[in-house]
């Protein structure tokens, strides 16, 4: 009996702080299906008394709101790809590789976490410029191709992985790519889910640094995009919410879709103990 008790209450206090969390969501969506004379009504409403699209139809003809989000997407599948490949792989040498100075420059890596990137944008962007790189994709993707997070990420997972699978695969003749690849990444996918939705959404977010390397629409990200129609729409909230809902949906799919993965990244260190 108190154990069903207990469990009630964990799935009530689940469900109540979900609810909170996602309320916002759920509003941003209720308004954006609104027109202007009922979002202003009072007391205000959280249901629409009919589905009204005009907020959608009238974003996409003020900006470009679909180019901006397949920059989005493309700049942030390629960098959550790119991270993945030199995370593993410089992660791969940290751990069963032995060099000199190895954990001199692992120690570096990781020290370059605690650099705020406002500290660099400029060199960065200065870079960029100087290779002729502004409002490309170039610009928008090789500069977060890799991370020091990432590295560490995967060689802390590959730290619980039994060396013993090392030498069995040597002894068996694979080559030590081969075993990286048939053999530590498909152990790896906890990890591996884990950075890649870290990554995308974090790209996807990205603002600063788009809004400093692109100059036209054709290269703007949709960060960039949502707060161009805040400023040409400051009164038109429904407007404004059909704009948020808009790019929130992919990163949305991205975590859920890759929700178990994340979960069983972080927990696997502790699970392998």
């Amino acid at each position: 009996m108190k154990k069903g008790i207990k469990v009630a209450l964990i799935y009530t206090i689940n469900i109540l702080l979900s609810s909170i969390i996602l309320f916002p969501i759920f509003y941003a969506l209720m308004v954006s299906l609104m027109p202007a004379s009922e979002i202003f009504q009072y007391p205000p409403k959280i249901f629409p008394k009919s589905l009204y699209l005009g907020n959608y139809i009238e974003v996409l003809k003020s900006v470009p709101i679909l180019r901006f989000i397949l920059n989005s997407f493309i700049v942030s599948s390629v960098v959550t790809v790119g991270q993945i490949i030199t995370g593993s792989l410089a992660a791969y040498a940290f751990t069963y590789y032995d060099f000199k100075g190895k954990n001199v420059i692992f120690l570096l890596f990781l020290s370059t976490m605690m650099i705020p990137g406002e500290a660099t944008i400029i060199a960065n962007y200065l870079t960029i410029r100087s290779l002729n790189w502004l409002d490309t994709y170039q610009a928008l993707i090789i500069p977060n191709l890799s991370t020091a997070l990432g590295i560490f990420l995967m060689r802390q997972f590959f730290q619980t992985i039994p060396r013993d699978y090392y030498e069995a695969a040597a002894i068996d003749g694979a080559t030590k790519f081969q075993f990286f690849l048939k053999v530590l990444l498909p152990l790896s996918r906890p990890a591996i889910g884990s950075l890649a939705i870290y990554s995308f959404l974090m790209t996807w977010n990205q603002y600063m640094w788009p809004l400093l390397v692109t100059n036209t629409d054709e290269m703007r990200t949709v960060q960039i995009g949502i707060s161009m129609l805040q400023m040409a729409e400051s009164q038109s909230f429904g407007l404004i919410m059909a704009g948020v809902v808009m790019i929130i949906i992919p990163s949305l799919v991205a975590f859920v879709v890759g929700q178990k993965q994340l979960i069983e990244g972080l927990n696997a260190g502790a699970l392998k103990g």
